[in-house]
């Protein structure tokens, strides 16, 4: 395992983060957490090295952080740095984050949380939320409580809206932005990426293979990528930077986390040649013509009122691009398809990629064939 700085915190994290919100989960109807699996692939990740786990207060409907606690029984807890999030911006009144925050270390089953992040922090929370009720003076609190250590936010929005929140607080350690060759310029991308090394703070990369899409990319893609697997190709990319502090990768089998930890072990800062950039360039040219959703499957849309399986139908309007018989074929057995949707908006205001869902899914159920 390679370990970097976590900017000016005095931390050293291990490069590959454990992101706890596409763990092992049971083939029944509410696809519960498979607790013994999951139990398992953490405590193999920690004896690879692993020391940094990323959960949050909604992940797996509510149950990530009650299963990550139970995985850090037993003196795991000590090996690693926790983090999760606040979902400050559902609040309505202040007390809200104390008792969201109790809540939390209950579930964590720990007195202190390492990493505890604003979720998904965009302009309107940040102005509505943070600021409104006074939440970071609630969070410099809770750090003199011992109750955690280091303060950051993770970010879903555009890069204007990033340096607002950026130069919004002067005591920010880290946080946590979409990164990955196809979003270099979307959202923070790598000028938020930049402007936060250079203030000192961690920077956590999510979403670097864009919820695995850049795992299973076109042949005309993988043509053009250097070498070897799409996926070692898609890490290297963010671990090339040396302003990355760490990457989360949502490994879900312990296939997916042998093979990421080998490529954690040879990567390296400033790895990539200028021929290595331009095959990526190529890469980004030719994906940025066959997307036809930006949708990365973190299921924040969901659970839907009306049972649409938001990210599986955009899933198949994407797949439609380049085979669209077998695109078809399956959104035709999908329960769930967007005939059902009612455009009542509310995944609309969750999405962290702010897609205009509504819009998408009629265009979506018209592309794959869909009845009216």
């Amino acid at each position: 395992m390679q370990y970097r700085n976590f900017g000016k915190t005095g931390e050293r994290v291990s490069v590959l983060g454990f992101g706890c919100m596409r763990l092992p989960v049971r083939e029944n109807r509410l696809k519960s957490i498979d607790t013994p699996a999951a139990v398992r692939l953490l405590h193999e990740a920690i004896d690879g090295g692993v020391n940094y786990f990323d959960t949050a207060f909604f992940y797996h409907r509510g149950r990530s952080e009650s299963l990550v606690g139970k995985a850090l029984e037993g003196g795991k807890r000590q090996q690693v740095l926790l983090a999760t999030k606040s979902p400050f911006g559902g609040f309505k009144f202040g007390f809200e984050f104390e008792k969201t925050l109790e809540t939390q270390l209950r579930r964590l089953k720990t007195d202190y949380i390492d990493m505890y992040l604003l979720h998904a922090a965009n302009l309107r929370s940040w102005q509505q939320s943070a600021l409104k009720l006074g939440l970071l003076e609630k969070l410099e609190r809770a750090r003199e409580q011992g109750k955690i250590r280091y303060i950051g936010f993770s970010f879903h929005d555009n890069f204007d809206a990033f340096m607002t929140i950026l130069n919004g607080y002067a005591h920010w350690d880290f946080c946590q932005i979409q990164y990955n060759y196809f979003d270099v310029d979307y959202q923070a991308g790598e000028r938020g990426l930049l402007e936060a090394a250079k203030r000192g703070l961690g920077v956590i990369v999510m979403e670097p293979l864009r919820g695995g899409k850049l795992a299973a990319v076109p042949e005309n893609v993988r043509a053009v990528l250097p070498e070897g697997s799409p996926v070692q190709a898609a890490l290297d990319f963010v671990w090339d930077r040396p302003e990355t502090s760490l990457l989360l990768s949502g490994m879900h089998n312990a296939e997916q986390l042998h093979e990421n930890l080998r490529f954690a072990d040879e990567s390296r800062p400033n790895k990539l040649t200028e021929a290595d950039q331009a095959k990526f360039a190529e890469a980004r040219k030719i994906l940025q013509t066959t997307a036809r959703v930006g949708c990365t499957h973190c299921e924040y849309c969901l659970p839907c009122p009306k049972g649409v399986k938001i990210p599986e139908v955009f899933a198949l309007y994407n797949r439609s691009v380049m085979d669209p018989a077998d695109a078809k074929k399956a959104y035709a057995k999908l329960k769930g398809d967007a005939r059902r949707c009612v455009k009542c908006g509310k995944c609309e205001e969750k999405c962290p990629q702010q897609l205009p869902i509504r819009a998408l899914l009629q265009d979506a159920h018209a592309a794959l064939g869909g009845k009216r």
